[in-house]
């Protein structure tokens, strides 16, 4: 959803130009769900704008949330074509123990040869522990191994609230996150990897086992069975920490990510977090105020070959708006003007200014989005004495 941003087809000369371009009204603050947790988060996917947080610094035990790092570590390694889907693991006796300790578990055997994307869909669709470790032996050699590779990335995501000690999420005082950073990780995992995250909405998995009937268990998340939209992410429960669910839900145009621990029954993780959700799509909307890329803006040129120079920013866009309004929502340009050619494609000669509220503005570079060549030493002449004797005309 586009909003128009109005911008003057004629600019005069001053010093520093600002354009108000329009005016929002969004509210101070929204009555907040009323949801039974002890930590939550609830962010627009596109704009990052965070709707409601409880509590979202808070150290927990991320359970099989823990396995949304896994599937990233994997991804990266397809990616960079370490591993293939079709490559075959050996199930240690490490792994199919997990499948008889009373754990989630994709009921490998001993000794099977498992391909990559059955484990993958073993660890996502049906949350094996078993299959966690057979992938992560698989690729490390041993799962402590494995966790540091998932500690690695954590870092380079910026995550400095957690720290993996197994694949899986087993019980470790030493495996722990926020569902802030674990939202970072889902929004990471659905940006990244659109491909892969297909299997996060399928809603079983049969395996074909050795040595016996073929297993079909249903995929764990409940959103996925109702009618909010949802696409994934991922399900935990430890008995410490009660159960938790990483979601991400589409709406119209657009996709939040909630993440929240504590509930203390499935069907209260169920209901509260579609509360939660619902409340989102319900009271915000997001829209796209500049395309990456797309000539959206204009900006007086001095003695260029043109007379204005198109400007673009080098990522979409986006804001997120509470739809009740009582405070004024501002964007405007600013600029030093008008600028002096030649300019290349590229240059940064702008910036637009997002302004939610007085302690909070965003400041975001815009870059010519073509090149303007300096008129010639006659034409430059010619335009400086028009410009002395009649002004900016």
């Amino acid at each position: 959803m586009d909003l128009m941003i109005l911008i003057l087809n004629r600019m005069i000369k001053i010093k520093i130009l600002v354009l108000t371009s329009f005016f929002i009204l969004i509210s101070h603050s929204l009555s907040s769900p009323k949801i039974d947790v002890k930590t939550a988060i609830l962010l627009d996917y596109n704009s990052d704008k965070i709707l409601y947080e409880l509590e979202p610094d808070m150290s927990i035990y991320p359970a099989s949330m823990t396995k949304i790092m896994t599937s990233i570590v994997a991804f990266d390694l397809l990616k960079e074509d370490k591993i293939k889907l079709d490559d075959e693991f050996i199930v240690s006796e490490n792994a199919w123990r997990m499948s008889k300790s009373g754990y989630s578990s994709m009921f490998i055997m001993l000794n099977d040869k498992v391909s990559v994307e059955d484990l993958l869909r073993g660890i996502i669709v049906v949350s094996g522990n078993d299959a966690c470790v057979a992938l992560a032996e698989g690729i490390a050699g041993t799962e402590s191994n494995f966790a540091e590779m998932m500690n690695e990335k954590a870092e380079e995501l910026g995550l400095e609230n957690t720290n993996f000690t197994n694949s899986s999420g087993i019980n470790d005082p030493d495996n722990y996150s926020t569902v802030r950073d674990i939202a970072i990780m889902s929004k990471y995992l659905i940006k990244n990897y659109p491909k892969y995250y297909e299997y996060f909405r399928e809603k079983d998995f049969t395996w074909d086992r050795t040595g016996g009937d073929p297993i079909k268990q249903g995929n764990r998340n409940p959103l996925l069975y109702k009618t909010i939209g949802a696409d994934g992410i991922k399900t935990g429960y430890l008995a410490v920490e009660q159960y938790s669910l990483a979601s991400s839900v589409i709406g119209k145009e657009r996709r939040l990510i909630s993440v929240a621990s504590g509930f203390k029954t499935k069907q209260q993780r169920s209901s509260d977090t579609i509360k939660l959700i619902s409340w989102g799509l319900r009271n915000t909307n997001t829209y796209k105020i500049s395309k990456k890329g797309e000539s959206s803006f204009k900006f007086k040129t001095w003695l260029g070959k043109k007379e204005f120079v198109d400007a673009a920013t080098k990522n979409d866009i986006f804001v997120t708006i509470n739809k009740k309004a009582v405070k004024d929502f501002k964007v405007s340009l600013k600029y030093n003007g008008p600028l002096k050619a030649p300019i290349k494609k590229g240059d940064e000669i702008g910036t637009l200014i997002v302004k939610e509220s007085e302690d909070k503005i965003k400041n975001i570079s815009l870059y010519a989005n073509e090149n303007i060549d300096k008129v010639n030493f006659f034409k430059s002449l010619f335009m400086s004495f028009n410009y002395m004797i009649w002004g900016d005309v």
